[in-house]
């Protein structure tokens, strides 16, 4: 089993980097703008790591094994940030303004939720996949959609806008759904699929409204932390 997890870990380890290094370069490049490039990894990291948990045997070590890509990647995006890794095209793609302190901040506690969630529920428990979609999904969507149309403001908060906030429920509801559908599919949770329907909205929902509050840099660590507590109602 341990040689099976190994595996699962290699093959886990290579597709995150595949996908980080391809949108990396994409942005390099210039063909992606780079705050665009920057939800792009946002939405695409979390499911792909997420449903790579399939290939691990149900062992004890699993979540350990698996916890130690996003721990490994979030201390390069750590050295990165500090300066202590020279990486152009990762400043460029995480980063808004091309300042590589920036990494310190948002992608940098995106990371660190991944690890803690990964640890504490990997599959026992639907609550850190579906608090990781939200993360992933709602809060890029947010940005993404709200940066294009967001005209009409949010009354308690002038950074953010109506459509931007549907954007993250949007975001979140789907991202959650399709991962849950497929764990469900595969009888890793025993709960039949229309029965997760509630409480996939109703943490959508709480996260939307965290994300629309006026706070920056930290919302990472909040919409997770609201996500979870949340889930607690229903799991």
């Amino acid at each position: 089993m341990l040689e099976n997890n190994l595996l699962a870990l290699v093959i886990t380890f290579s597709i995150s980097i595949a996908w980080l290094r391809t949108v990396d370069f994409a942005a390099h490049r210039g063909w992606v703008e780079s705050r665009l490039s920057r939800k792009i990894i946002h939405i695409g990291t979390g499911p792909i790591f997420v449903l790579c948990w399939l290939l691990f045997e149900d062992t004890p070590s699993a979540r350990f094994l698996a916890a130690l890509i996003p721990l490994l990647i979030t201390t390069q995006f750590f050295l990165i940030g500090i300066g202590a890794i020279k990486d152009e095209a990762a400043v460029k793609a995480m980063s808004r303004s091309g300042d590589r302190r920036e990494i310190l901040y948002g992608p940098l506690f995106y990371g660190i939720v991944f690890v803690v969630l990964t640890i504490i529920y990997w599959t026992d428990s639907p609550i850190g996949m579906i608090a990781l979609m939200v993360l992933c999904g709602g809060d890029g969507m947010a940005e993404i959609i709200g940066s294009r149309v967001g005209k009409s403001k949010l009354p308690w908060s002038q950074t953010k806008s109506w459509a931007g906030s549907l954007g993250m429920l949007m975001g979140g509801w789907l991202l959650s759904f399709i991962v849950i559908s497929v764990f469900v599919s595969l009888n890793r949770f025993s709960t039949p699929l229309l029965d997760f329907i509630l409480p996939i909205t109703v943490i959508n929902l709480t996260a939307t409204i965290t994300e629309s509050l006026p706070i920056r840099d930290f919302d990472n660590l909040l919409i997770s932390a609201t996500s979870v507590l949340t889930g607690y109602l229903f799991f």
